[in-house]
C-alpha cells in the first residue's frame, strides 16, 4: 500500500460505483481546462481512459469535457488542493482534493484527521516519490521485467490477481502506457501517484484502525485520491 489506497470491494457497491464516476468526472473537468483535445492534452487523455474504465457514458463524458473546457455556459472552478499528515499509528498519508471551496475542504480534512495529525506541506511528501503508475495484465507467459524494459518503465512489481504494477517518471507515463498496450497488455489504470519510500509496517488490529480512518477520508466528496505509506 505504498501508492494509491483503494477500498477493498468498493467497486461491487453501486453507491461506490457512483462515487468513482463522480471522481472521474472531476478529473476530466480539471484536465479539460488545458484544452478539449485529448491528442494534445495528455492529462485529459488519461482522465478519459479512467472515466471509460468506471463506465461513464459517452454522452456524459463529452458533456463533461465541454464543460471543463469552457465550451458550455456553466462555469467550472475546481482546483487541486493537497494535504499531508499522519493517520493512526503514524501512517503517512497524502490527500489530493478537487474542490470548488477551499475553506470547506480544509475544515472537513481537519475534522477527518482528528484521530491523526495534519501536517505542513513537505512534512510527509519528502518521504514519497512522485511517479507515473500503470496497473496492467499481460499476455500469458510474458515476463513483466522484460516488458518493463521494452516499454521504458523504470520499475515493476507483482500485484494481486495477475496485475503487474509498472512505475515510470511522471513525464513518461503516457508513452509507457501506449507501449504496453501495443505489446498486448491490458491497462487497468494509469495515473500520477505518490509512492512511499519507507512504508510503515502495521499489525492486523492497527491496520483496521488505519483503514477505518482512510475509509472516512475517502467518503468525503472533495477527496479525490489517497496515497498511503503502509505495508
Amino acid at each position: 500500500m505504498g501508492a494509491q489506497w483503494k477500498h477493498a470491494g468498493r467497486e461491487a457497491n453501486s453507491k461506490a460505483k457512483a462515487k468513482l464516476i463522480s471522481k472521474a468526472a472531476k478529473e476530466v473537468l480539471v484536465a479539460a481546462k488545458a484544452g478539449a483535445d485529448p491528442a494534445s492534452n495528455v492529462r485529459l487523455r488519461l482522465a478519459i481512459e479512467n472515466a471509460k474504465r468506471v463506465s461513464m457514458t459517452k454522452d456524459t463524458l463529452e458533456r463533461v469535457i465541454k464543460k471543463g473546457a469552457g465550451l458550455l455556459d456553466e462555469a467550472v472552478n475546481y482546483e487541486l488542493v493537497t494535504y499531508e499528515g499522519f493517520g493512526p499509528h503514524r501512517v503517512p498519508v497524502i490527500v489530493e482534493c478537487l474542490t470548488d471551496n477551499r475553506t470547506r475542504t480544509a475544515s472537513n480534512v481537519r475534522q477527518h484527521f482528528r484521530l491523526g495529525q495534519l501536517a505542513a506541506t513537505g512534512a510527509v511528501s519528502w518521504d514519497f516519490d512522485r511517479l507515473g503508475a500503470i496497473d496492467a495484465v499481460g499476455p500469458q507467459g510474458v515476463d513483466p521485467e522484460t516488458a518493463a524494459i521494452e516499454a521504458g518503465a523504470n520499475d515493476v512489481e507483482a500485484g494481486d490477481e495477475g496485475v503487474t504494477h509498472f512505475y515510470t517518471g511522471p513525464s513518461e507515463l503516457d508513452a509507457v502506457r501506449k507501449a504496453l498496450e501495443a505489446a498486448g497488455w491490458k491497462v487497468e489504470s494509469a495515473a500520477l501517484v505518490w509512492k512511499a519510500k519507507n512504508p510503515v509496517t502495521v499489525g492486523a488490529e492497527q491496520r483496521a484502525e488505519v483503514d477505518a480512518f482512510l475509509e472516512e477520508l475517502d467518503g468525503d466528496d472533495d477527496v479525490q485520491t489517497l496515497f498511503v505509506g503502509m505495508r
